[in-house]
């Protein structure tokens, strides 16, 4: 893909204790502020500082140094918070200092280095100024403190849902480790089994492999964001190609889906929905199977 034809893209750098540059979208920031008075709760997560009261509304408090493995501020009661809007819920991130919203293209992001693991909290690195830039991986940090709780997949689905289903070959693409388990889980819960990926070039690999075979997909569901090819850039790319463009694609993203309908539209998506939500994924699912049973 072309830097012309990349996606842009806004971050917020900030900065914990021990000085290093980290980002996150700025889709994802509602407000920054200077910390607030909190009120520690008794028997909370450890990574949570406490609840701050914002305009009348409670808000949960992350220590993120603690949550990614950081050494703690050296001012606990100073720092600001950044106050995110991600996957349906609101939280403050407890950080050293915010430092400056920069623009670039979603080309710029590069997976991160296979050195830093399964246990890494990030998803990606750019360089700004010849610093290196993390990407904050905000779900993981959120799912290790708050995880969902089991949720049915959706009311007992009638024989021709289930039989839509069975007919779903589904290719599930998304960097997130956790977001990725959510689907699939989700998924097995419908009986439904599919194929996965951790990003754009691998679900190409996957689509090509399995092109021809009693396998080959017919429902693709993909993060948008994702290093070096997002999933605007994902779908415009199958779109343009004469194999893939009846695929039925899904965005499936941690953002406002509201905020991304025209963009996902104007990519060429057939649906957009915010995660997560196992009887909302399942509806969503139903109608993509229904789509693709009735094309010739």
């Amino acid at each position: 893909m072309s830097k012309a034809n990349a996606e842009s893209l806004s971050l917020l750098l900030f900065t914990l204790r021990s000085g290093k540059l980290m980002a996150i979208n700025l889709l994802k920031v509602s407000e920054i502020i200077p910390c607030p008075a909190l009120t520690r709760l008794p028997d909370s997560h450890p990574h949570v500082r406490g609840i701050a009261t914002l305009r009348g509304a409670s808000l949960s408090v992350i220590d993120l140094s603690r949550a990614i493995g950081e050494r703690p501020l050296e001012d606990p009661s100073g720092g600001c918070l950044i106050v995110t809007d991600v996957s349906r819920s609101r939280q403050g991130l407890h950080v050293q200092a915010v430092s400056r919203i920069i623009h670039c293209r979603s080309t710029d992001i590069l997976p991160p280095p296979h050195a830093s693991g399964g246990r890494s909290f990030i998803t990606g690195v750019t360089q700004v100024d010849g610093a290196l830039v993390q990407v904050l991986d905000i779900e993981k940090v959120i799912h290790g403190i708050a995880p969902p709780r089991p949720e049915p997949a959706s009311k007992d689905l009638t024989f021709e849902q289930a039989e839509l289903l069975a007919q779903a070959r589904i290719l599930v693409v998304d960097d997130s480790q956790v977001a990725l388990q959510q689907s699939v889980l989700a998924l097995r819960s419908l009986g439904v089994e599919c194929q996965t990926a951790r990003s754009a070039k691998d679900a190409m690999m996957c689509l090509l492999d399995l092109q021809g075979t009693a396998q080959e997909i017919n429902i693709v569901v993909s993060d948008i964001e994702m290093p070096v090819m997002d999933g605007y850039a994902l779908t415009r790319t199958l779109r343009e190609s004469v194999d893939f463009n009846q695929l039925y694609i899904l965005l499936h993203t941690s953002l406002d889906s509201a905020m991304n309908s025209r963009r996902a539209d104007e990519a060429g998506a057939d649906a957009v929905l915010t995660k997560f939500s196992s009887p909302e994924l399942t509806e969503c699912l139903i109608r993509a199977a229904r789509a693709v049973s009735s094309k010739p």
